[in-house]
C-alpha cells in the first residue's frame, strides 16, 4: 500500500490519504480528479469469484474505496447497491462527484474503527481491498485491525460474505480473524500474480486474495 518512498507505517495515517488525494497525480488538486488507482487486484481478475459468491441484487460495502474502479466496474456489471466509504475525505469527494450520475453507487466519509452509523447485518458483503493491511500499518495495531474486523462482523447479515484481498500470510490474518468473537468459515484463494502499472516496486507482488465467509 502507499506510492513513492513513503515509510509503510504512513499507510495506517489518516493524513497520508488526505495527502496522497491531494496529490496531483493521483487525480487530486491540480490534476483536474480523474485519477484512478487499484491496489492488488482489478475487477476483470476478481469477476469470477465475485459473480460466483455475490449475487448482483446484494448490497455491498466497500471498505477504503479509495479511488478504485473497483465499483464503477460491478455497477457496470449489474450489481445494484454499492457503499463505499473511506477515511480521506477528499477522495470522498473526488468519487462522489465522479459518480454523481450513478444512483447506485454512494460514497461517505468514515472510519472503518467505527461504523456506527450502519445498523447491525446492514450488508449481503463486505468488500476490503487492502484496507486491513493498511490498519496493521498503523500506530494502533494491531487493536485498530481488531476494531475493524468486530465492526464488520457486526455489519454482515447472517450468511453474509466478508471478501478479504491481502498481502499478509494467511496464518498472520487468521489470527486476527480469531481476534473477533465470531464464527469464520473461511475459504482461501489464491491469485495470480498481478502486475500494475505503478512505478512503485512495492506496488507489484503476487497477493493472496482470501474471502472470508461469515455464516
Amino acid at each position: 500500500m502507499g506510492g513513492g518512498n513513503c515509510n509503510p507505517k504512513d499507510f495506517g495515517a489518516a493524513a497520508y490519504w488526505e495527502a496522497r488525494y491531494s496529490s496531483p497525480s493521483t487525480g487530486g488538486k491540480g490534476g483536474g480528479g480523474g485519477g484512478f488507482f487499484d491496489w492488488y487486484q482489478s475487477y476483470s481478475a476478481l469477476r469470477p469469484l465475485l459473480r460466483a459468491c455475490v449475487p448482483t441484487s446484494s448490497r455491498v460495502l466497500m471498505l477504503g474505496c479509495g479511488n478504485s474502479l473497483l465499483s464503477e466496474d460491478m455497477v457496470k456489471d449489474g450489481y445494484q447497491n454499492i457503499v463505499n466509504i473511506d477515511i480521506s475525505s477528499v477522495v470522498i469527494e473526488q468519487m462522489k462527484e465522479k459518480h454523481m450520475d450513478i444512483p447506485r453507487l454512494t460514497y461517505m466519509q468514515l472510519d472503518v474503527r467505527d461504523m456506527s452509523f450502519f445498523g447491525d447485518g446492514s450488508f449481503d458483503c463486505i468488500i476490503d481491498k487492502g484496507t486491513l493491511d493498511a490498519m496493521m500499518c498503523g500506530d494502533d495495531a494491531p487493536h485498530g485491525a481488531y476494531k475493524m474486523l468486530a465492526e464488520v462482523a457486526r455489519l454482515m447479515r447472517p450468511g453474509g460474505i466478508y471478501m478479504l484481498i491481502t498481502y499478509g500470510a494467511p496464518k498472520e490474518r487468521l489470527t486476527l480473524l480469531n481476534q473477533v468473537q465470531c464464527c469464520w468459515e473461511v475459504e482461501l484463494y489464491i491469485m495470480r500474480k498481478f502486475e500494475m502499472s505503478s512505478p512503485h516496486s512495492e506496488e507489484r507482488a503476487q497477493v493472496p486474495f482470501l474471502p472470508y465467509t461469515l455464516l
